[in-house]
């Protein structure tokens, strides 16, 4: 018999003591991390590589966003898509912009186009190829090209922890979008 294993995002009160500093930091307000904390060694390893991709990106908070949208929405995450809606509106996106990422490349900004498309290719390829990486070095530079690859790897490993294990909504997330919700075309 095959049995379903459930790891619901991990309490205070049971928090595990090998990661209490990251409790007060990102891990202790995400339900996503609350989950990861099931593996306090994982959640460690993971805590510089999330300060590189989420913090400290070369594409800046706008583009990293619209990856994020992007990778969410082929994951069919819809965790991942809530939360980053929210973020993406923090910063200054549109909800026509964030929309535009649920759907074909033709119909976005040239910009956002070329960073939608790179998702998708790494999706579908497993690789980009030379015209999208000179594509993607013409607007975000080497660096980028590489923190985009990172963010998409980066939240592909979130999409299946999520996918797997669906934790709620932070209460945030889901009480923003109750009063906000992504508005129709």
């Amino acid at each position: 018999m095959t049995q379903t294993v459930h790891l619901p995002p991990i309490p205070d009160a049971d928090w595990p003591d090998r990661i209490a500093t990251l409790r007060s930091g990102f891990a202790g307000t995400l339900n996503v991390y609350r989950v990861m904390a099931h593996h306090p060694a994982l959640l460690e390893a993971w805590a510089g590589l999330r300060q590189h991709v989420v913090l400290d990106t070369a594409l800046g908070l706008q583009r990293s966003e619209i990856v994020i949208l992007r990778a969410g929405y082929r994951l069919g995450s819809r965790y991942e898509w809530a939360q980053h809606v929210v973020r993406g509106r923090n910063c200054g996106l549109t909800d026509a912009r964030i929309r535009a990422m649920q759907g074909p490349t033709e119909g976005m900004a040239p910009e956002d186009a070329i960073l939608a498309r790179a998702v998708d290719q790494l999706f579908d390829a497993k690789t980009l190829d030379a015209e999208m990486q000179s594509d993607l070095v013409d607007l975000v530079g080497t660096d980028g090209m590489m923190d985009l690859i990172a963010t998409v790897g980066f939240y592909t490993t979130l999409g299946f922890i999520l996918n797997s294990f669906e934790p709620p909504l932070d209460d945030a997330i889901a009480d923003e979008l109750a009063r906000n919700p992504l508005a129709p075309d």
